[in-house]
């Protein structure tokens, strides 16, 4: 009888192992803020049923031609430093929210990443030196926090094609300090020439993929328009035989949202709030049922959950609208496949 039952205990304790193996990723872009967070900044994250976050360190450069990065000052927002991504982790990791470390760049005045490029070969040694400080300085703060996932780079397209052997040798010291899963954020229209997939343990996709010209369109519309594309993801997953991962996705609430999804010009469009449910719905269809595919994190969330979306609101936040009712509904069904 205690053979029995210790078999039994056994059984339930592997299938309930093998459960969490195959969850997928039912992730959320946090936003950095000028403050520290608590439980009450990240319960509306949990009552969406996110079982991660992507958190983002930021480091900027002054232009697209400059080659220092400017990364974990007192001058940054606290959210953007070392300090406040182990403050935002800790606070997720109590809730037993898994962490990705996402640290990016942004260029003063918000101008392209995939756009940086330097003039001169010792411009070229500068910035891959900063570069290089910027990375393994969250590098070592994602293995302190035993974050899960890492992810080296965002959108940084000229930067990756240009210097590959730089970025080969990056991704191995960054092995040596952390231990756990590396990605890279390529831009829709970039991760098919990222040469490094084979040294990562995901293929990181920015999803933000042309679906449909149509002002407001239905279910339908958004999951024919992912066919193509659809098909060049399974080509280079085959290519690299690595698992995908949306290290952003996300559509806006407003008209004419699936025909640049990466447009963030929040003086253009009317706002429609069904545009983004069905963007959601469509994503989640065609992707989240697939083997080969371990999900994503949707741009984006911030910290004051009361300010912020709403009905009148035509950004990519889903927060207080009805894109948020229909995001938890996607995760909890995430978590029953």
């Amino acid at each position: 009888m205690k053979t029995s039952r210790l078999l039994f205990v056994l059984l339930i304790f592997i299938q309930i192992a093998c459960n969490s193996q195959h969850q997928k990723i039912n992730g959320i872009s946090f936003v950095a803020s000028r403050d520290s967070i608590n439980t009450k900044h990240i319960s509306p994250v949990l009552k969406a049923q996110s079982n991660y976050v992507a958190l983002m360190p930021f480091g900027f450069i002054r232009d697209l031609s400059s080659p220092k990065i400017i990364h974990n000052t007192q001058r940054q927002w606290f959210g953007e430093t070392k300090a406040g991504l182990l403050q935002y982790a800790n606070t997720f990791q109590n809730k037993k929210v898994k962490i990705m470390v996402k640290p990016q760049i942004w260029v003063w005045r918000g101008q392209y990443t995939g756009a940086i490029e330097m003039k001169t070969q010792e411009q070229w040694k500068v910035l891959e030196n900063s570069y290089t400080s910027f990375i393994l300085t969250y590098a070592k703060a994602a293995q302190d926090i035993h974050a899960d996932i890492l992810c080296i780079g965002t959108e940084l397209e000229k930067f990756v094609v240009k210097r590959p052997q730089y970025w080969q040798e990056l991704i191995s010291k960054i092995r040596k300090i952390y231990k756990g899963k590396l990605t890279y954020a390529a831009n829709w229209d970039e991760f098919k020439r990222v040469p490094f997939w084979g040294d990562l343990d995901y293929i990181g996709i920015d999803a933000y993929f042309p679906l449909s010209d149509k002002k407001s369109p239905e279910l339908a519309d958004y999951e024919k328009g992912w066919q193509p594309h659809k098909k060049e993801i399974v080509r280079i997953q085959q290519q690299y035989q690595k698992k995908v991962l949306f290290t952003e996705y996300g559509y806006r609430s407003v008209d004419f949202n699936a025909k640049e999804p990466w447009n963030y010009d929040r003086n253009s469009g009317k706002v429609n709030l069904q545009a983004q449910v069905k963007g959601l719905q469509a994503i989640h269809n065609q992707f989240w049922k697939e083997d080969w595919f371990v999900g994503g994190f949707l741009w984006k969330w911030f910290y004051m959950h009361d300010k912020v979306g709403g009905e009148h609101n035509n950004m990519f936040t889903p927060q207080n609208k009805p894109a948020e009712v229909a995001l938890r509904k996607l995760h909890q069904q995430n978590y029953k496949k």
